[in-house]
C-alpha cells in the first residue's frame, strides 16, 4: 500500500475568468523525488502556490491532504509550520546579511527573549554541512555565487525541519556543475527521508533523478510516469507535455550559401574598470549573413560581456580593437547607435532588463521603435495595435488580449514578446543571450523555428547559450570562450560536447 505524504484532490483555481487549474489530482509518496513538468502556463507554479499557502484556503476548490490530515493554509507560514517549504527561482535571500542570518531569518534562535547568534552560527554550520556548502557562516550572501546561494536556501529549509521540499526551477540560473551538485544533493536528502517536488524544464534532470513525474497540460493532470515501470523518458515526457511528438526539437533548415560578413571583430578588447580586468580579450570573430553563430562557454567566461560591448557598450567598458558592420567601421557609445546600425540584443534577463512587466504586450513590442508609428511625437495607437497583432500571430504569442500585462504571461510568451520588440526594430544582426532559459520544450521548439525563419529571410544571429545541446543543434559555427578569450572555433560538423568542454576549460 502506498504511503502518500501529499494528496491534492480535485484542485481548481481561476483568475478573473481564466481557469488556471481544473480538477488537478497530484499525489506524492513519502521519501521520493517527484518532478512536476509541463509547458509554460500549464499550471505547475500555480499548483505549488496553492499547496504552500500563497493562494489561501477559500481561493481555490479541492482538498490538500498532508500527512493524512486535510490542510487549510491561509498563509505561507501555515504550510511551513507543518513542514512544507518552497524555494522559488528568484531566491528570497537578504544580500547584505550573512549566511547564518539568512538561514534563521524569521526563525531566530532565542534564549530568554534574547537572540543567540553564537548558537545560530553553530547551527548554521551544521545545516551547511548537510547541503555540502563549505563557506564561513558569517560570509555575506552577496559575496556568494548563485549556485551557493541556492544551497543556502536549502539549508534554510532544513533549519525549519522540512518534510516536503518544493523547488521551482532551481537550476534555471545555474551552470552545469552547480546544477549537477544540486541534483546530487536531492538524492542525498532523499536518503535522509526528505521528500522533494521539483519543477523543471530540463528533461535530462527529470530522467536523471525522478522517481515519478507528473505532467500537467492546460491546467489539467495528464499522467504520472514512474521510473520503476521504465516510463520516464524524454520522448514520453515531451509527448504528454505538448500533446504531440516532437521527433527533433532542433528543426533543421537546408544548407545554403552564406552572404557577406555582417559583423567582424578584430582584436576586440573590453576592460571592466570595476573588476580591474578584461572581460573580453583580443577577440577575433565574424558572422555572415544568414547564419547562426553559437557562443559557448562556462558562466563567467565573458559571453554576455562580449555581447554588451558590441551592443553599444551599455556597461561602459573601455574598448580597444575594431568592429565592422557590413565592412564599415563602427564603435558604438550607446545602444541606440548599435540599433541604428542594425544590431539588436535580446537579454538573458527578460524580467529584469528586457521587458516592462507592468505594461501590456503592445506597449512592450512597440517601445523599441516608436518613431516608426509616431507623428509629431504622438503614437498612432491603431498602427501600434496592427504591429503588435502581426507579431502576436507570427511569433505565436498565446494571450487572450494585446492588453494583457506582460508580467502575467508565461516565460515562453514573455520571451516571444521580447523577440517581437527587437524584430520590430528591423535588425540585420540579432544577438540572443540564453534565448530559451526557463521555458518549456514546446516553447523552445517554437523559438527555434522562429530563428530558422529569420535566418531564411537573410538575418544573422549570434546565440549565447549554456545548453550544449542547443548550441550543437542550432549553430552553423561555434565559438568557445573562456576567461574572456576565444579558445576555439568549430564548424557544425566538427563540434561536439566533448570538444566544446575541452576548449571551455582551457
Amino acid at each position: 500500500m502506498s504511503d502518500y505524504i501529499l494528496e491534492m484532490n480535485q484542485i481548481s483555481k481561476e483568475f478573473t475568468g481564466v481557469k488556471a487549474l481544473s480538477n488537478v489530482n497530484f499525489k506524492v509518496e513519502r521519501g521520493e523525488i517527484h518532478f512536476l513538468v509541463g509547458e509554460n502556463g500549464a499550471g505547475k507554479s500555480t499548483l505549488m502556490k496553492v499547496l504552500s499557502g500563497v493562494y489561501p484556503y477559500g481561493t481555490y476548490s479541492g482538498d490538500i491532504v498532508f500527512n493524512n490530515e486535510v490542510q487549510k493554509f491561509n498563509k505561507i507560514s501555515d504550510s511551513v509550520d507543518v513542514g512544507i517549504v518552497i524555494i522559488y527561482q528568484e531566491l528570497a535571500l537578504f544580500p547584505d546579511l550573512s549566511v547564518y542570518e539568512n538561514i534563521f531569518a524569521g526563525n531566530e534562535i532565542q534564549k530568554g527573549g534574547v537572540l543567540n547568534w553564537n548558537k545560530a552560527i553553530v547551527e548554521a554550520k551544521k545545516m551547511l554541512d548537510k547541503v555540502g556548502l563549505k563557506v564561513n557562516p558569517e560570509t555575506l550572501i552577496k559575496d556568494l555565487g548563485v549556485g551557493k546561494q541556492q544551497l543556502v536556501e536549502i539549508a534554510k529549509a532544513l533549519s525549519k525541519e522540512v518534510k516536503l521540499l518544493i523547488l521551482d526551477e532551481p537550476t534555471a540560473a545555474l551552470n552545469e556543475d552547480d546544477s549537477e551538485n544540486l541534483l546530487q544533493l536531492l538524492l542525498e536528502l532523499k536518503k535522509q527521508g526528505i521528500t522533494s517536488i521539483m519543477i523543471s524544464h530540463k528533461l535530462k534532470e527529470v530522467t536523471a533523478i525522478a522517481d515519478k513525474a507528473t505532467v500537467l497540460r492546460d491546467g489539467q493532470t495528464i499522467c504520472t510516469l514512474e521510473r520503476s515501470k521504465g516510463e520516464i523518458t524524454e520522448e514520453a515526457i515531451i509527448k504528454n507535455m505538448v500533446g504531440r511528438e516532437i521527433e527533433d526539437i532542433y528543426p533543421k533548415r537546408p544548407k545554403k550559401v552564406l552572404g557577406e560578413k555582417v559583423l567582424e571583430l578584430s582584436n576586440w578588447t573590453a576592460y571592466d574598470s570595476k573588476l580591474g580586468r578584461n572581460v573580453a580579450n583580443n577577440v577575433n570573430m565574424h558572422v555572415k549573413q544568414g547564419e547562426i553563430v553559437g557562443i559557448a562557454g562556462l558562466m563567467g567566461s565573458g559571453r554576455t560581456e562580449l555581447a554588451l560591448s558590441i551592443f553599444g557598450n551599455a556597461a561602459k567598458y573601455k574598448i580597444q580593437g575594431d568592429l565592422f558592420i557590413e565592412g564599415q567601421p563602427g564603435k558604438f557609445k550607446h545602444p541606440s547607435e548599435a540599433i541604428k546600425a542594425g544590431i539588436a540584443y535580446v537579454t538573458e534577463d527578460r524580467k529584469g532588463d528586457g521587458l516592462f512587466l507592468q505594461q501590456d504586450i503592445k506597449s512592450n513590442i512597440s517601445i523599441g521603435n516608436l518613431k516608426e508609428i509616431s507623428s509629431n511625437g504622438v503614437v498612432n495607437e491603431n498602427e501600434e495595435n496592427v504591429i503588435a497583432q502581426e507579431y502576436r500571430e507570427s511569433l505565436g504569442i498565446k494571450t487572450p488580449s494585446l492588453l494583457q500585462l506582460v508580467g502575467n504571461l508565461s516565460g515562453g510568451n514573455q520571451q516571444k514578446v521580447s523577440l517581437g520588440k527587437w524584430l520590430f526594430v528591423g535588425p540585420k544582426l540579432l544577438i540572443l543571450d540564453e534565448p530559451t532559459r526557463g521555458i518549456d520544450v514546446g516553447a523552445k521548439f517554437e523559438i527555434y523555428t522562429v530563428m530558422n525563419e529569420l535566418i531564411n529571410k537573410g538575418m544573422s544571429i549570434i546565440m549565447i547559450s549554456s545548453e550544449l545541446g542547443e548550441v550543437l543543434g542550432m549553430s552553423d559555427r561555434v565559438y568557445v570562450m573562456a576567461e574572456g578569450e576565444i579558445k576555439g572555433e568549430l564548424s557544425s560538423e566538427e563540434a561536439s560536447q566533448e570538444k566544446i568542454m575541452e576548449l571551455a576549460t582551457q
